[in-house]
């Protein structure tokens, strides 16, 4: 699973704080992307296991994805983020509206995704949706991204199909995979369902 790291900027703080305070007291940027690493691939072997035709993805379950996977390094893994953040001054939603958002967001999108899918490009699209909006709006305070592409794998898998080709994305295609992310604001999904379409 690859690791698309972008920094963020958060409103108020000095930028100093590479890595974030941890259950680990792991100060080194590349030890802690090791260990946040290792564990979305446990939490994605063990998913991978309990996954059926019958698994809902709801945001309880995104909310799992994040905690399986870094509650050994973080106290806040499967909590909403309690800080505002900007990425190149596109600010995300504000932290104190993420409960309704996610709310909304598993009513009206969540919710309807269906069990079974008989046309693979309504599967790619819901897909795109999915992943368009919930990078949009960014529930956590680190690895939205790593949860996200976890998620979007289980729904490809839950059908039949393989792993999603993340790796594909270059450094140079990331900035179109953010325009996509972006895009969603308007809920314009058609950027991000082109990118899923092309690694999927």
């Amino acid at each position: 699973m690859p690791y698309l790291h972008s920094k963020y900027e958060i409103p108020g703080d000095d930028g100093q704080h590479e890595v974030l305070p941890n259950l680990l007291d792991i100060t080194s940027i590349k030890e802690i992307h090791k260990v946040e690493f290792e564990g979305f691939l446990k939490a994605q072997h063990q998913l991978l296991e309990e996954l059926t035709t019958h698994t809902k993805f709801n945001f309880s379950y995104i909310q799992r994805i994040h905690q399986l996977s870094l509650n050994k390094v973080y106290d806040f893994a499967g909590q909403f983020r309690t800080v505002n953040m900007t990425k190149g001054g596109f600010l995300f939603p504000t932290a104190k509206f993420l409960p309704k958002i996610s709310h909304d967001f598993d009513q009206s999108i969540l919710s309807q995704l269906p069990n079974y899918y008989k046309d693979k490009a309504a599967l790619i699209r819901d897909i795109a949706k999915v992943h368009a909006e919930l990078l949009f709006i960014h529930p956590f305070r680190e690895a939205n991204g790593r949860a996200a592409r976890v998620l979007a794998n289980m729904m490809a898998i839950k059908q039949g199909y393989d792993f999603l080709g993340f790796y594909k994305i270059t450094q140079r295609q990331f900035k179109e995979y953010i325009i996509a992310v972006q895009a969603a604001a308007d809920q314009n999904y058609k950027p991000m369902t082109q990118i899923i379409e092309a690694i999927f």
